[in-house]
């Protein structure tokens, strides 16, 4: 009694074949697996990213001051560690040799710019040698680089 009625319209017709038993490509293109690699992508270069910063780990002073602009040239940085070591980039230099190699180094970069980077440690006499050296050197515009303190930390 519960027999539904079959039309005999167009509506019979099987889905799947058409046109004689040949199949059809397929035209539209699934974009779900290139969503999914390119996530994939994403996040390895997110937790990559952090890792590729070189440098020299040393403790930082902290300021409340602003970040300074980036440039298109790679950014040379001169490290002073706690334990008194000076460091172009990552190469480890004497103190006798700092000025002939930021001379060398200046003649072949079109900006005087660099950023020192000296540990919290250090003392200012020490500080500031390095930076008379960075000027003799060519190196008219320094940076001083430290980590940024909270706002409402107390300046001590």
């Amino acid at each position: 009694m519960g027999a539904g009625v079959i039309g005999k319209g167009g509506g019979g017709r099987r889905r799947g074949r058409r046109h004689g038993g040949r199949a059809r490509p397929m035209a539209e293109i699934n974009v779900t697996p290139f969503v999914d690699v390119m996530l994939v992508l994403l996040i390895i270069f997110m937790v990559a990213a952090p890792l590729m910063v070189t440098g020299v780990p040393v403790q930082l002073p902290q300021t409340q001051a602003t970040a300074l602009p980036t440039e298109a040239e790679e950014p040379l940085s001169v490290t002073l560690t706690a334990d008194g070591r000076i460091l172009i980039q990552t190469t480890e230099t004497d103190r006798a040799e700092l000025v002939d190699r930021l001379r060398a180094v200046a003649a072949e970069r079109a900006s005087t710019r660099i950023y020192l980077r000296a540990d919290g440690s250090v003392s200012y006499d020490k500080v500031m040698q390095v930076m008379g050296a960075l000027n003799a050197g060519g190196f008219s515009d320094i940076g001083l680089v430290t980590d940024q303190a909270d706002p409402t930390a107390e300046a001590g």
